[in-house]
């Protein structure tokens, strides 16, 4: 489909980068990593890309990594997810009313995308965003994420600014909520704690009319 191409090869770094990946671990995914979650969700989060070991090696966003520890675990919390761990695309884990895509679908060298690769794969999470119909919140993790959804959805940067925690009201019925990335830095920092990612998850459950925590 437009919205996910498991051959894409349209960015020549990322493409090269991901064949010496998978020489050097066979057993890896290493292919673009598709999205994950509800068919037809109330709250989207939009991520950074897929982590060497992680989503790279499992083939599912935020699974098998550090990075998806503290994600998994307050998405169950929130009662969007039946596991509060992840350690494998077939582990059984589902998540409820929520989706996951990445900004870029494909590894990055040193976690980092170029410009010009955002660019580039934001015609997939385009399409992607174009399908779903009933999302309510989009939750951006990272200023990246944050960019790459007002460049899918025709919005100016200027008008929408990143900051942790803050709300961004797009029509009548949808926000933008942005986070800080959840990743092992900005954790093992402080940058972001549990009860600050917590408290975000809280909020798009809210704004995204879902009832209170675990059904």
């Amino acid at each position: 489909s437009e919205a996910y191409d498991p051959a894409c090869t349209r960015c020549p770094r990322l493409a090269e980068f991901l064949a010496e990946v998978h020489a050097r671990y066979p057993d890896y995914w290493a292919r673009p990593v598709p999205s994950f979650g509800a068919a037809d969700p109330r709250i989207v989060l939009i991520g950074l890309a897929p982590g060497l070991h992680g989503a790279n090696r499992t083939g599912r966003p935020f699974t098998g990594d550090y990075a998806g520890e503290l994600l998994y675990r307050t998405l169950y919390e929130a009662g969007l997810a039946t596991r509060p761990e992840s350690v494998s695309a077939d582990d059984g884990l589902e998540l409820e009313h929520a989706r996951i895509i990445n900004a870029v679908k494909c590894v990055p060298p040193g976690n980092k995308p170029l410009p010009d690769e955002i660019r580039c794969c934001n015609a997939y999470l385009k399409a992607e965003l174009a399908g779903l119909k009933r999302v309510r919140v989009f939750l951006a993790l990272g200023r990246v994420g944050h960019d790459a959804f007002l460049l899918a959805s025709g919005r100016k940067r200027s008008q929408f600014p990143f900051a942790h925690g803050r709300e961004h009201r797009l029509d009548e019925t949808r926000h933008l909520i942005d986070s800080y990335h959840c990743s092992r830095y900005n954790t093992s920092t402080g940058v972001l704690t549990a009860p600050m990612f917590k408290a975000v998850v809280r909020r798009a459950r809210e704004l995204a009319r879902l009832p209170d925590g675990r059904d």
